[in-house]
């Protein structure tokens, strides 16, 4: 093979399920990404791809090389970037997914200095509050928070993220501020409940008890599906909330959230960094995740 441009654009198809998608995200046009491929199947003798009119998928031959050509590209980035200097270290594009507020709260605010340090890095900042599939929609590396449930992903860990108790101060005003556990029922609370799918049992008002952490239910007029809603429903005074404290604090700051119960909070979140592969784990990956632990850390227990 002439050179790996032509592994590059097959990973992303592959990855993608799409010509239209990879190109995009690639910056080139889609007939010159067909192109490529088709020149690449005939090159290795093959057929790698089945594409119809709604979806690209790989023959298994194509999964046999597709795993080859991951290694490979992997490989390669680490031996074109091993002799460069440290300041180099980011440089080109690294595709991230992230959850929304994470990535509001704490991630882009502090983008600035780190784009200006490496004007040659270029990220792609995926925010959801879903579990993208880390291959098949062509992610780099990923920040997730608690538990991991896919155990063939490669996973370090960042640090427990702080968890807290708020409500804003006009509700507080009418049903008091909460000293104990107790006075969460005696004085009639409410939370703001949050559930993914609605239909699904809410959670519960989380507290430690002794060496583990118990739920209770509280009433809740409203239910969200969102984690931004979530906290406007608690902004609005809609009820109690339970939230990471790199979200909550600058409203905390501002007066408009007031944490209670500051010796019951909830229990702290996982977060992790996550690759599909070890391979994936180049240079300019591991720079950027030594990057976000420096940015979350101060948010951590």
């Amino acid at each position: 093979m002439k050179n790996l441009e032509a592994l590059n654009i097959f990973a992303r198809v592959a990855e993608m399920k799409s010509f239209t998608l990879a190109a995009e995200s690639l910056g080139i046009q889609k007939g010159r990404a067909s192109m490529v491929v088709r020149e690449l199947e005939k090159d290795v003798g093959a057929t790698l791809l089945h594409r119809t009119t709604r979806t690209v998928q790989l023959t298994e031959d194509g999964r046999v090389f597709y795993t080859r050509a991951r290694d490979l590209l992997a490989e390669a980035e680490e031996l074109q970037s091993m002799f460069s200097p440290g300041d180099r270290s980011l440089r080109g594009r690294l595709r991230v997914d992230m959850p929304a507020i994470l990535a509001q709260s704490v991630v882009i605010p502090a983008l600035p200095q780190l784009l200006d340090a490496y004007p040659e890095f270029e990220l792609e900042l995926s925010s959801t509050d879903r579990r993208v599939d880390l291959v098949l929609e062509g992610f780099d590396c990923v920040v997730r928070l608690g538990p991991l449930v896919d155990e063939t992903l490669i996973a370090r860990p960042l640090g427990q993220l702080r968890m807290i108790n708020a409500a804003s101060p006009l509700y507080l005003a009418r049903f008091g501020v909460p000293q104990t556990i107790d006075d969460l029922l005696v004085q009639g609370h409410k939370m703001v409940h949050y559930m993914r799918n609605f239909g699904a049992k809410p959670d519960g008002w989380e507290y430690p008890s002794g060496e583990d952490y118990k739920s209770l239910m509280l009433p809740g007029t409203m239910s969200v599906n969102s984690v931004p809603a979530y906290h406007e429903a608690g902004l609005a005074g809609l009820g109690l909330i339970q939230g990471g404290y790199s979200a909550l604090v600058p409203y905390i700051n501002q007066g408009t959230l007031v944490e209670v119960l500051p010796n019951l909070r909830p229990k702290p979140l996982e977060a992790f960094f996550v690759v599909a592969h070890r391979r994936n784990l180049s240079q300019r990956v591991r720079a950027f995740m030594s990057w976000t632990e420096e940015v979350l850390k101060p948010y951590f227990d």
